[in-house]
């Protein structure tokens, strides 16, 4: 059964371990990991490693900063669950190639259309970056608007929407 289920917190809220729960609890045992985070400086690699240490050995991890509809669409008929982690990430992955609002919306358009041709549940994961203050550069304002304008349209196919807040699962859409 396919299902797309979004989780959304804050920074440290605990969202990227509901996301793990809930495909650990609830999959089948082929657990497909999109990793999006391109690690650049030591302190990303020690949270990359921590998360490969959370997820354990029962996961094939997949990284992939930007193609991640071509890989949700090349594992969804092989795989019990994917979990991409995280919208934010992959989003600043797309700026730091183009800031062409009509390349990245290109971008957005192929995930949200591979989220909804999956054959398997999709757990997706992304920062809720607009409750902050307005950032003070435009680099940083597109950063923030793009992200969340992906963070609406994938909500918006989402089947189940769920925030976290200082890690207790809110579910504010579906079941």
């Amino acid at each position: 059964m396919s299902e797309i289920i979004f989780v959304l917190g804050g920074c440290r809220s605990g969202k990227s371990s509901h996301a793990l729960a809930l495909a650990n609890n609830n999959y089948g045992q082929k657990k497909i990991f999109i990793a999006t985070c391109v690690p650049r400086d030591d302190e990303m690699n020690y949270r990359v490693k921590r998360h490969q240490e959370e997820r354990g050995q029962n996961w094939t991890a997949v990284e992939t900063p930007v193609a991640v509809y071509d890989v949700i669409d090349e594992y969804c008929t092989k795989a019990d669950v994917i979990l991409l982690d995280c919208l934010t990430l992959w989003m600043n992955n797309l700026i730091m190639e183009t800031t062409n609002r009509d390349k990245i919306a290109g971008h957005v358009q192929k995930l949200t259309d591979s989220l909804k041709r999956a054959k398997c549940p999709v757990i997706v994961v992304s920062n809720e970056v607009g409750c902050g203050i307005v950032p003070d550069n435009a680099l940083t304002r597109q950063y923030r608007d793009e992200t969340g304008f992906t963070n609406q349209r994938v909500a918006t196919c989402a089947d189940k929407v769920d925030w976290v807040v200082a890690g207790i699962p809110v579910t504010i859409k579906g079941k």
